[in-house]
């Protein structure tokens, strides 16, 4: 059994994942960030929250950043009691998803809306907290989820 004591400790490690910007790549992003909830001791809302989180973040990055081209995606991240920190980095364009996303648009129907942006919306309204910066030429995201219960959700991005 984890301790609180074992706990703390986790919080003090990164762990980090490396992986090719690829569509093949994005499993093993999600397993990482899988683990590391499991880590935390997320409950299966919380975990499933921060998972599709990074999907999401991480499938723009292979789909519209590189737009298929080569590239990596640095994924590190951190496991307390009770929350779970992920970072993304990569070299594509610069990208802030708080701009690139589209929240639903009330009274429009599905067909007739724009494409685009709205899974971006879904993914940041999932998490506790998010951050986004571009620093020497990379994108970096910051992705927080706690433990459902822990604290009150902030106000959303």
């Amino acid at each position: 059994m984890t301790t609180v004591t074992d706990m703390a400790e986790l919080a003090r490690e990164t762990a980090v994942l490396e992986v090719p910007a690829t569509v093949g790549a994005l499993g093993e992003i999600a397993s990482f960030v899988l683990r590391l909830a499991g880590r935390a001791g997320l409950d299966k809302g919380a975990a499933y929250r921060i998972r599709l989180a990074v999907d999401e973040l991480a499938t723009n990055i292979v789909m519209h950043g590189y737009r298929g081209g080569d590239g990596r995606i640095t994924v590190r991240g951190r496991a307390g009691p009770g929350e779970v920190r992920i970072v993304l980095e990569d070299g594509a364009p610069a990208f802030d998803p708080v701009e690139g996303r589209l929240p639903p648009a009330p009274g429009v129907r599905p067909e007739e809306r724009r494409i685009g942006g709205l899974g971006i919306h879904l993914a940041l309204t999932s998490v506790d907290g998010f951050g986004y910066r571009r620093t020497d030429g990379r994108n970096i995201s910051t992705l927080t989820v706690r433990a459902e219960g822990t604290d009150p959700c902030p106000p959303r991005p």
